[in-house]
């Protein structure tokens, strides 16, 4: 075979493997099926981005759970998590994700009882008595209602489910857990919390303490293993907070560990699923093998 007709051989194989990745891409980057999960005795109907990996399934479930913008404009934005983003960390492990707009959020609308009644002076102090417990019923009840839904879908498989959410969204994975669902093998919590203002009180949010004592409650409750993800440049909660809330936690009966990682570079910390993959993958990767995934 000549120079010629090997070279050109060679330039088609990688045209043929480039083509194939791009493949591959545009699979993991497709926008989710949008589903509506009907209302209940207690609880509108919510709408859910579901992103499945090829095939029929039945696919490990990831429940994601998003976080809460200050205004009820910001709140009324909400949108569901890009699929180039940590989405595609989930579809790469074969998982399915199911990413619910609560209520009170983004299109599903309605009602917003996830207010925890805090609130700052334009001097960053607190105003009015955080009522922790109920924000995270709050959404802890719109959690449940979805893996409710997801039991009932053919692609699923519901005897392993994972929780996972960012901010307000990981305190509602931990509430969730404290239900004890049915199928629900573990849940990770990446800078989780509520009640925070990292511009107008950064590290000194309100009701620390109450937050702390509600932690101790769940670590009592929670049989599921966790993973805890925290970054030390956290403009809302900062380093040691949120280790005295996993403190508080870990004085239960689950296993649980924390991670709190280097700050992330560029951002805030509070963004560290969609800011600080690098920091958070291994431990992740880690998390899931030991579970059996």
């Amino acid at each position: 075979m000549g120079d010629a007709v090997k070279q050109s051989l060679r330039r088609m194989c990688l045209v043929l493997a480039w083509c194939a990745l791009c493949g591959e891409v545009r699979g993991a980057d497709h926008a989710p099926e949008i589903v509506h999960i009907p209302a209940d005795a207690d609880m509108a109907g919510m709408l859910a981005g579901v992103y499945r990996p090829a095939g029929g399934g039945p696919f490990p479930i990831l429940i994601y759970s998003h976080g809460r913008s200050g205004t009820e404009l910001e709140r009324s934005r909400t949108r569901f998590p890009d699929a180039r983003g940590h989405v595609r960390y989930w579809l790469a492990k074969g998982f399915a994700v199911v990413a619910t707009i609560r209520p009170g959020y983004g299109e599903s609308g309605g009602v917003d009882g996830e207010d925890s009644g805090v609130r700052y002076d334009v001097f960053g102090n607190c105003w009015g008595t955080p009522d922790f417990a109920r924000s995270a019923d709050a959404a802890a009840a719109a959690v449940l209602r979805t893996i409710d839904w997801v039991r009932t879908q053919p692609w699923a498989d519901a005897n392993r489910i994972v929780l996972a959410g960012v901010s307000m969204g990981g305190l509602a994975s931990i509430a969730s857990a404290a239900r004890r669902p049915d199928g629900v093998v573990a849940y990770i919590n990446f800078s989780g919390g509520t009640g925070g203002n990292g511009t107008r009180a950064p590290e000194h949010s309100c009701g620390l303490e109450t937050m702390t004592e509600a932690m101790s409650i769940y670590g009592r409750r929670i049989t599921a293993p966790s993973l805890w993800l925290y970054a030390e440049n956290d403009s809302y909660w900062g380093g040691d907070w949120p280790r005295a809330w996993h403190r508080a936690y870990a004085n239960g009966r689950s296993a649980t560990r924390l991670v709190m990682t280097p700050p992330v570079s560029g951002a805030d910390g509070h963004q560290l699923l969609t800011r600080g993959s690098r920091l958070w993958m291994s431990h992740v990767d880690k998390f899931l093998e030991d579970l059996g995934f």
